[in-house]
């Protein structure tokens, strides 16, 4: 049914029709007799994987960015997925970039994004992923804040991975406090968190990739790490997501460091900034691009980043990924776990379930 839907929904602005579908979900999700429904229809068979210390129902998640604000979990849980990743989350609000920032690109079966981490906050997703923590009427009537951190309520058989960024208003200096203050936000809520320092639609985001900064930056993760895993009783892994975009030099420096710093995993990839061989008018759109014309480009970082890490941490693949054929490629090439987005746009929401299935 979704290529009737979806013609519809492409009469639509991409960032209005992402919000329509989205709240559909999100309220799919609430009710049990149409979460039910969505799970007799989209429900994944069991394939086990284990990786960073977590099993996993399957191998297949959403990349962060659908779900930014956690949102649609149950609705999305339905759908198949062994896990998602929401953010990606900054601990302040911020609008991001003005609009129109969402572009489809038909004929490349790709889109373009320059959103920017908008988004309400850290505190805001907190009281998603558990509601216990926002304040009950009373407090809020006398004004008090949010209550400290603990753990979420999870969804059964789900791995939730919440992926973090600084605010665009926080200079790369003083980056390090912004990711400090997430990872003991949602260190108790979060079976995994992702360290994202490959956006290229915050400004100067991708300079945190840069070997000495990384290092720094990574070194005071895995310290505060330590200090959670305490309290926590568990290890919360730390994954790294990097760009596409990077040098040779560049991605044996970050391996190097992730490695060095005692990181779990490392995603690859974020969406690039290159162009190459595009054919719809939309191709001269600044932001990231993600979709098909990023197969080649991911898989030729699969391969460059699997043979640097030789099997020490695994890796998680994303980017071109639009049906069963490239995410079995993937696993194939060393990917432990991968990840779809845009192939749900073009592809709907079974692409989850196919992809479980054909493996």
């Amino acid at each position: 049914m979704y290529p009737f839907f979806r013609k519809y929904l492409f009469t639509l602005e991409p960032e209005t029709a992402h919000q329509l579908t989205l709240n559909a979900l999100r309220f799919a999700g609430w009710f049990p007799p149409s979460r039910w429904a969505l799970q007799a229809m989209y429900s994944a068979p069991s394939k086990p994987v284990q990786a960073f210390g977590l099993n996993f129902k399957n191998p297949i998640g959403l990349a962060a960015g659908y779900d930014k604000e956690a949102l649609a979990l149950r609705g999305l849980a339905a759908l198949g997925f062994g896990h998602i990743e929401v953010g990606t989350v900054t601990p302040l609000p911020q609008k991001g970039n003005p609009k129109p920032r969402m572009f489809r690109l038909l004929e490349d079966e790709a889109v373009i994004n320059r959103l920017g981490f908008p988004g309400r906050g850290s505190e805001f997703v907190q009281g998603r992923l558990n509601p216990s923590l926002g304040p009950n009427w009373l407090e809020r009537f006398l004004g008090f804040g949010p209550r400290k951190p603990k753990a979420a309520k999870k969804i059964k058989g789900l791995i939730l991975g919440v992926n973090l960024g600084k605010n665009k208003s926080t200079p790369n200096e003083e980056a390090v406090f912004d990711y400090l203050a997430l990872l003991q936000n949602f260190a108790p809520m979060a079976d995994y968190l992702t360290i994202n320092v490959s956006s290229p639609n915050t400004e100067g985001l991708r300079r945190l990739q840069a070997r000495d900064t990384l290092e720094d930056l990574l070194k005071n993760l895995h310290q505060q790490r330590l200090i959670e895993q305490k309290q926590l009783d568990r290890r919360v892994p730390l994954l790294v997501k990097l760009a596409p975009d990077l040098s040779n030099q560049e991605l044996d420096d970050a391996v190097e460091v992730i490695l060095r710093t005692n990181m779990d995993g490392i995603i690859a990839i974020n969406t690039t900034v290159e162009r190459v061989g595009l054919r719809s008018s939309y191709r001269g759109e600044t932001g990231g691009l993600s979709g098909k014309p990023l197969k080649s480009l991911s898989e030729a970082m699969l391969q460059n980043i699997v043979k640097r890490v030789n099997n020490q941490i695994p890796i998680v693949s994303v980017g071109g990924i639009l049906n069963p054929e490239d995410a079995k490629r993937r696993l194939d090439m060393g990917a432990a776990l991968i990840q779809i987005y845009t192939g749900m746009v073009y592809y709907g929401p079974g692409l989850a379930r196919a992809i479980v299935r054909s493996l």
